[in-house]
């Protein structure tokens, strides 16, 4: 059984992407979403272990300083990170993992694993992002402007992925399908074959 595959999944806020992994997950039976860490207080209708593993502060630090997080950060006065064991327990298991996190979080990834394929997720141009954004009618002014500020240091970011993949406007199936192919491509990949050239001599 060959080993799984750890997806990076990173795009600004209005790109779609939740729609777009939804229609990922569906199509691929052996895709997992992976859990972060919060040490946030749990809310009604959360489930420890599936919507996020919730530990005190001292317990986060402690992963921290024991190297046991792909990635962390701190937001609103919580800290979030990616724990390590159940994504290599999952991969060692062949399910591929799907990482769906911001573009600090996903350098820190980057850089501690270096085999995980990284996709950045994109409006057509700018102008339509904000259209998007405008469109939903409810978010106020100022943080539509925040989040196109965000967005626009994410796009100098996108170049260090190995994909990028366009979201149009109602082609959702279709950014999904790219995301599948670039799946199937990575097991193709020399590094996750090699065992079988070895296997033959």
């Amino acid at each position: 059984m060959s080993r799984g595959q750890l997806i990076i999944l990173s795009g600004p806020s209005g790109v779609g992407k939740s729609s777009i992994v939804k229609k990922v997950m569906e199509q691929h039976p052996k895709l997992r979403f992976s859990v972060s860490a919060t040490t946030r207080e749990i809310r009604p209708g959360e489930v420890d272990g599936v919507s996020y593993y919730f530990v005190t502060r001292e317990r986060f630090m402690e992963m921290v300083q024991r190297n046991e997080l792909l990635e962390y950060a701190e937001y609103v006065g919580n800290c979030y990170g990616t724990p390590a064991k159940p994504i290599d327990e999952a991969l060692d298991l062949g399910y591929d993992i799907l990482l769906d996190i911001e573009v600090q979080g996903a350098m820190q990834v980057k850089e501690k694993r270096p085999d995980a394929v990284s996709v950045f997720i994109m409006a057509p141009s700018f102008e339509e992002l904000e259209r998007r954004l405008t469109g939903r009618g409810d978010t106020a002014p100022e943080k539509i402007k925040k989040r196109l500020e965000t967005a626009r240091k994410e796009y100098t970011v996108a170049p260090r992925y190995d994909y990028l993949v366009v979201s149009e406007t109602g082609k959702v199936e279709e950014a999904a399908d790219e995301i599948l192919s670039i799946i199937k491509a990575a097991h193709c990949r020399l590094h996750n074959r090699i065992h079988l050239l070895k296997e033959e001599n």
